[in-house]
Parts: structure tokens; C-alpha cells; sequence
């Protein structure tokens, strides 16, 4: 199997990807961005291993949907029994994904009181084992991890030595700690000793950082300055939907409308009815804001329950906005 992440770090630096987010980069979204400033990677939402090896398969595989634009595409996964970690490995290969990807620096609390995600910084020995059953369970195939410097204190030097020691071809590493949640600044420099510490005991590792990068131009000195192969970018992605162009320019007002409409339109398609409407609103804010009347829009747009209602109050608005701009 091709190993995407060498090749990646070998074609451009820093690649850019765009961080999974539980409830936000669904397959929707995803095929959203493919179509509109496609990054170098995608990663799934996090998906739970033991549903997908228990009879809540049904409920959760659509997890794992994707579009053929998205490639390539890592399947994210967490859990607590490693053997499980091998059945969704093969699963994972089988449905045609590029790599797999293990969540060891979710912060929330009950995925943290499971012992999984930034709980297993503290279960070295565990982690361990997921990673080996992976390989069982998907021989060849790209293994990557994404985590924290620490649970609840630092401990970049002594976590991050170990899951390098570890084989993978990935790391990922978000510059707080989980206790840190998102309220402090990310500490870069600590990214940047995962790197140093790479170059020494793992120079096969690709190692990518995460932390307040929203443009292209900080991706760019966060790799000058502390020699990631690459940047995963999340918040950045609700500023500006197309913060992976290349080469960068300025959209219009009318363009993001434009792009609204798309969105709420694939929505609609992937989950028909009233009832599975409402979580599209989220992301509204995305795409109305920095014109004339873009508050009063986005409160209407609050109060629609379908995507005719959106088509029919974002029309107006496209057509006063090209008039506007001609």
C-alpha cells in the first residue's frame, strides 16, 4: 500500500489538512470543502471501535462514508480494547481509506473517563497495543496518531519519545494539554521538540502540528520556524471556507452566499426530513457575515426548517450583492 503521508511530506511543506471535529466535518461537509479548496488530507470525525465491532454498527458506519474527492483520507478511530482496533483496521482498509488514524488527545471528559482519548497519555502500555493491532489487523497500511502534549501537565518529551519509538508513520500534535482544553495559547515550542525529537529516534515519522493556525501564512512560518512536515487547520476552516486555496485570494460576499446554498443543498440530500435539519445551522455563521444586512440574514436563516426556505431567502440577497457588484 502507498504510504501518502512520505510522499506528502516529500511534495510540500508544510501540507495542510483539516482536523477532524466531532459533529462538524461530517461527509457533507467534507465533500463541501473537497469541491471548494480541497486540503492535502482529510480525516474523518472520530468513530467509536467498539460500536462498529457490536450491534451498534448500523447506527455509527455512516461515520465512515466519504466521497471520491476526499482522497486521501484517514479514518479516525478511538476506543478502549485493542483487539477491536484490529477488526476496524480491516474494516477501515477494506472501504478503501488511505490511512488510520488513533484519537489519543480528545479532552472530553467521558471519552476521557473511559480511557480513551488523551486518558491513554497516561496509559502508555495501552496505547501500545492499539497501535500493534492495527498493524495485525491492516498489515501495510499507514498508521498515525493524534494527540497532546499532556493530560493534565506536560509531558512532551517522555509521551512523544514513546509513540515514536512505536513505528508509525504519522504524529500529529496538538500544542496543549487536554486539561488545557482550547483556553490557552498553543505551545509551539513544545510542537517543535516533538520535531527535534523525531529527527533524532524516528526520521521515518511525519510529524504535523495543531494549534491556532488559521491561514496559510502561519502554516508557512509554523513549518519555518518549528520544522513541521505539515499544519492541521480546525477553527480556520469556520473563518474562511476556502483558507486551503491555493493560490490564496479574497471571495466575495456573493461567493460565500453561493457556497451556503451548496452546503445546505448536499444537507438536504444526505439527510432527508425536518428532523435532521437543525444541526446544518452551525455553520451558517460560516458563510453570512462582512456585508450589509448579514445579521438580519442570518437570523431569518435560523428560523428555516428546509432548504427551500434557505434558497428562498438567500436569492435576494445573491441577486442584490451581483447587482451591487456590477
Amino acid at each position: 500500500m502507498v504510504n501518502f503521508w512520505h510522499q506528502l511530506a516529500l511534495q510540500t511543506k508544510p501540507f495542510l489538512t483539516l482536523a477532524p471535529m466531532d459533529g462538524v466535518t461530517d461527509r457533507v461537509f467534507r465533500k463541501m470543502i473537497a469541491g471548494t479548496a480541497k486540503p492535502d488530507v482529510f480525516f474523518t470525525e472520530f468513530t467509536n471501535t467498539e460500536a462498529l465491532t457490536s450491534r451498534g454498527y448500523e447506527k455509527t458506519i455512516h461515520r465512515l462514508a466519504y466521497s471520491d474527492g476526499e482522497h486521501p483520507i484517514v479514518a479516525q478511530i478511538w476506543g478502549t480494547e485493542p483487539k477491536n482496533f484490529s477488526v476496524v483496521a480491516r474494516l477501515v482498509r477494506d472501504l478503501g481509506f488511505d490511512g488510520i488514524d488513533i484519537n489519543m488527545g480528545c479532552p472530553d471528559r467521558a471519552v476521557m473517563k473511559m480511557g480513551s482519548g488523551a486518558s491513554l497519555i497516561d496509559n502508555p502500555p495501552l496505547a501500545a497495543a492499539m497501535i500493534v493491532a492495527i498493524k495485525q489487523g491492516a498489515p501495510g497500511m499507514p498508521v498515525s496518531v493524534k494527540t497532546r502534549i499532556g493530560a493534565t501537565k506536560v509531558v512532551t518529551l517522555d509521551w512523544i519519545r514513546f509513540l515514536l519509538a512505536q513505528k508509525i508513520d504519522a504524529l500529529t500534535v496538538h500544542g496543549r494539554t487536554a486539561k488545557e482544553l482550547s483556553k490557552v495559547p498553543a505551545h509551539w515550542e513544545e510542537i517543535g521538540k516533538a520535531v527535534r525529537l523525531r529527527d533524532e529516534i524516528a526520521p521515518g515519522t511525519v510529524i504535523i502540528g495543531n494549534g491556532d493556525i488559521l491561514t496559510q501564512i502561519q502554516a508557512a512560518q509554523a513549518h519555518g520556524t518549528y520544522g513541521v512536515d505539515g499544519v492541521m487547520m480546525g477553527k480556520a476552516v469556520f473563518q474562511n471556507p476556502w483558507v486551503f486555496e491555493r493560490p490564496v485570494r479574497q471571495h466575495s460576499a456573493g461567493e460565500s452566499l453561493a457556497l451556503l446554498v451548496r452546503h445546505a443543498k448536499l444537507y438536504a440530500d444526505a439527510y432527508p426530513g425536518v428532523h435532521r435539519f437543525a444541526p446544518l445551522k452551525k455553520y451558517f455563521k460560516i458563510y453570512v457575515r462582512s456585508f450589509h444586512g448579514a445579521n438580519v440574514l442570518l437570523k431569518r436563516l435560523m428560523e428555516t426548517e428546509n432548504f427551500s426556505e434557505v434558497e428562498e431567502l438567500v436569492k435576494p440577497e445573491l441577486d442584490r450583492l451581483h447587482a451591487s457588484d456590477g
